[in-house]
């Protein structure tokens, strides 16, 4: 994989698309899948079943840079590589494609994002296009734009995603758009008449689709036309602080586009074929596909995902700096458990935080192990054939991410090799050398222990039925051999719970006839025992953390120890 450079005029590519393994049996499940990816694809083939294919079916994703990289912009990149895979597969790999990634690096500072440092610095350079402002991180970038550009490559390089980095400021400055932009100018007023109707009275006054970049002040302007001669390929307005006419040509760099009329802008030009949308930009899509007709183009297939939201039930925004950023959940959680949520349905509203991440783990490694044991129908729904380009691993995780939580919770451990004491002994033959993905798991739940799981960790005592019910667990755990499974252990504890009223469930049956277990006698367990409101199956933490240690657990809590701890 190739290094990143600091220069952001770079365009740059980084894997080659993968070598597809044209399975008979799997193109023939291709052909009636119904995961999204492939329906997605199917639009495109649709998009030229008349014309044929061009020579380059070109995917893109836009980006930003005014603000730090975040896992929205990530999770545009990551859904379009699917569809592209899909879309690879639906024609037999006999199409060519490719991704390019833009970055709006030429759009000018409106505001300075709070999560920045070096906030004065960028106070004085507002205005201004974010390729032409001071990288406010370090020296060692030419700009802001290029410092945020080279966090986006870094990350996405780190996946190993096929794609082509593309900036605004190259393509406008190296006259890649100009002809675009005359034509543009050339259908002026088509292009006005399809966006003053969406404009308040008072900016219909001042809009228009180019905004030229001040000679003087190097600030892109938003300032009305006052004339323009389509031939000479120019425009005029007034310097809004000198009041001077100013002519300027829109090719090469002297002007860019407002964002609804560029992104048109960019669709035209290039011959973009695909590409997605969050939900709120539904009207700016609409828009700037009637402005993309206007010029003589065809907007591209897409769709619109749900956006992601903060604990809140807040928009993650890269200008507030909400919600989890790339390293945040990389610091807690594997970099296929976030591309599982990406997946994951994509038009449903989804909460990205932190208390997300444990699910998402351990969904990947079981919908991993499914994989192995299903047919071709089966495997192109499983989300990890489409996250791994149809080539998943074969990997077997002996031990949840939820269950590792709750045995550093239990064990109090702080580094890794007192919980591998525990799992070693667990699963014999599984090693830090042997399962080295679980390996970093471990290391993944102590950090995440510590930072959300401990500070919020209440221990309560045991009331008076509850004290009786842990005593008959501890006794029923007593009967047992130290090496019984989770199964057994399970079985053991519903015996007991299954005598108490409290935690008898009328609404089920037990084996033997009688009523079953509620929910609520693991609830007490981990409240208690862990001082925690949930965690997996108790039968088989006890077989992970061991019937002792469990033994110690539960008279640590019958002599209140715990809750004074």
């Amino acid at each position: 994989m190739p290094t990143v450079h600091n220069r952001e005029s770079e365009m740059m590519r980084t894997n080659r698309p993968t070598e597809l393994d044209l399975d008979e049996d799997m193109m023939a499940a291709a052909a009636q899948a119904k995961a999204w990816p492939f329906e997605e694809a199917r639009k495109i083939i649709k998009r030229y079943e008349n014309s044929g294919f061009p020579d380059v079916v070109l995917f893109e994703t836009g980006y930003g840079p005014s603000g730090l990289p975040h896992i929205g912009t990530f999770g545009e990149v990551a859904r379009t590589s699917m569809v592209r895979h899909a879309f690879r597969v639906l024609t037999g790999d006999s199409v060519k494609t490719k991704i390019l990634c833009f970055s709006d690096d030429m759009d000018g500072l409106r505001k300075v994002p709070t999560n920045l440092p070096n906030q004065e610095m960028l106070q004085e350079h507002l205005g201004k296009p974010l390729s032409r402002i001071p990288d406010p991180f370090s020296n060692e970038y030419p700009s802001f734009g290029a410092a945020n550009n080279a966090r986006l490559r870094v990350f996405l390089d780190r996946f190993g995603f096929d794609y082509e980095f593309a900036s605004a400021t190259d393509y406008y400055t190296q006259g890649r758009f100009d002809e675009a932009l005359l034509r543009m100018l050339a259908v002026y007023d088509d292009v006005m008449k399809i966006i003053l109707p969406t404009l308040g009275e008072e900016r219909r006054q001042t809009y228009s689709p180019f905004l030229p970049v001040c000679k003087r002040t190097g600030k892109v302007l938003q300032v009305p036309m006052i004339a323009r001669d389509a031939e000479a390929g120019t425009i005029t307005y007034l310097d809004p602080e000198t009041g001077e006419a100013v002519e300027t040509g829109v090719t090469g760099g002297q002007v860019k586009c407002q964002w609804k009329a560029d992104w048109a802008l960019r669709w035209f030009a290039l011959g973009v074929d695909y590409e997605m949308a969050g939900k709120d930009l539904i009207d700016s899509v609409t828009l700037s596909s009637k402005v993309c007709r206007a010029l003589g183009g065809r907007a591209p297939e897409g769709f619109n995902y749900e956006l992601f939201l903060d604990e809140n039930g807040q928009k993650i925004s890269k200008s507030k700096g909400n919600g989890l950023t790339i390293n945040d959940w990389l610091a807690y959680a594997s970099e296929e458990s976030l591309s599982l949520y990406m997946f994951q349905k994509p038009k449903t509203a989804k909460k990205l935080y932190f208390d997300v991440i444990p699910k998402a783990v351990d969904e990947y490694y079981t919908f991993l192990s499914a994989y192995q044991r299903q047919d071709w129908k089966n495997r192109l729904g499983n989300p990890v054939w489409h996250m791994h380009d149809g080539n998943p691993p074969n990997i077997e995780n002996p031990v949840p991410f939820a269950m590792l939580l709750n045995l550093v919770s239990a064990s109090n451990a702080e580094n890794s090799d007192v919980l591998w004491g525990y799992i070693s002994r667990y699963a014999p033959g599984v090693t830090q050398q042997t399962h080295p993905e679980l390996d970093e798991l471990v290391g993944y739940a102590i950090r995440y222990f510590n930072d959300f799981v401990k500070p919020n960790k209440v221990f309560r005592a045991a009331d008076p039925v509850e004290r009786e019910a842990l005593a008959a667990f501890d006794q029923k755990l007593a009967e047992l051999p130290d090496d019984a499974d989770g199964s057994m252990i399970q079985d053991a504890l519903l015996d007991v719970a299954r005598e108490i009223e409290r935690y008898q469930d009328l609404k089920k049956t037990s084996p033997q006839g009688g009523p079953g277990v509620s929910v609520a006698v693991f609830q007490m367990l981990y409240q208690v025992l862990l001082g925690q409101e949930r965690g997996p199956r108790f039968g088989s933490f006890v077989a992970l953390y061991g019937i002792r240690e469990t033994r110690a657990l539960i008279a640590k809590a019958l002599a209140d120890q715990l809750t004074r701890d």
